[in-house]
């Protein structure tokens, strides 16, 4: 099924852009952290990247700071041509975690609404909008039941749709599949390249799993051990993914690219430079 945008079209060929981002906590203070450390990173339109690295390396932190969540301590964040505090304020991007944060007095189709609750929609139009995204996600049966009546990879689903409810152009992702048992995991994997197949954002994603992110992405863009920096860029070309990409050469070379990479280690041809588009 298709969903017909709601909003104004992305103008611009660049979906997010960081230059010289640094984040520090508790500037000054003995406590002071330094998490991310001259970050330079561009995202173009529909592109999936995944960020992968040492567990505390910054991956949550600078998807947080592209979200506006935290602010750099220095260095600019550009999301779809504006800043990231307008892009915030804007709703050009919707964003889900590693637990889907359902409201369990609310029922799926309400809590897919709340975004559009929160901009003023019509009670009719919200309840188009939710149940068109319900059945992209293979879940409009479900509509009128609790979050708690559903499976784990279910409510993913319903998360995954409160996101696009505003149809913004990016979707921030941070470990979203990452509490799910493993066949469940690689079904929700083929649903999310399924929904941007069909809706064409762009997307980053969090993810510990280097299979994860070779299958699932574009570009894995590989961070060091704190203070977080960019090491590494690996671009990834598998085609159209299916139920043998996982069993092909090319991904097993990808993967170890990404493992190389990850230990710091020249990587061969699919190496790509850090900081290339």
């Amino acid at each position: 099924m298709s969903i017909e945008p709601t909003g104004e079209a992305t103008t611009t060929e660049v979906a997010v852009r960081a230059e010289g981002v640094w984040k520090v906590f508790n500037p000054g203070l003995a406590n002071e952290v330094t998490a991310l450390q001259e970050i330079d990173l561009t995202v173009t339109r529909g592109e999936f990247v995944s960020l992968i690295g040492p567990s505390g390396c910054g991956k949550s932190t600078l998807l947080r700071v592209i979200a506006d969540l935290t602010h750099a301590t220095q260095g600019a964040i550009q999301v779809a041509g504006m800043t990231a505090a307008q892009a915030r304020e804007d709703q050009r991007y919707g964003m889900a975690f590693q637990q889907a944060a359902l409201f369990d007095w609310r029922t799926v189709r309400r809590n897919v609404e709340l975004p559009l609750e929160l901009q003023g929609w019509s009670k009719d139009k919200r309840r188009v909008r939710a149940m068109e995204l319900l059945e992209m996600v293979q879940l409009a049966d479900f509509a009128e039941h609790r979050p708690w009546e559903l499976s784990g990879g279910m409510q993913q689903r319903v998360a995954i749709a409160r996101s696009l409810a505003v149809d913004p152009p990016l979707l921030l992702m941070d470990e979203p599949f990452g509490a799910l048992d493993e066949m469940t995991r690689e079904r929700m994997q083929n649903e999310l390249l399924r929904i941007r197949e069909e809706t064409g954002k762009s997307i980053i994603f969090v993810t510990h799993s280097i299979p994860e992110a070779v299958y699932l992405s574009d570009r894995v863009v590989v961070m060091s051990a704190r203070p977080g920096r960019i090491t590494d860029v690996i671009s990834v070309n598998l085609g159209q993914r299916n139920e043998d990409t996982r069993e092909a050469e090319v991904f097993f070379e990808s993967v170890t690219a990404v493992r190389e990479a990850l230990r710091g280690r020249t990587s061969g041809a699919v190496r790509s430079r850090v900081g290339e588009v």
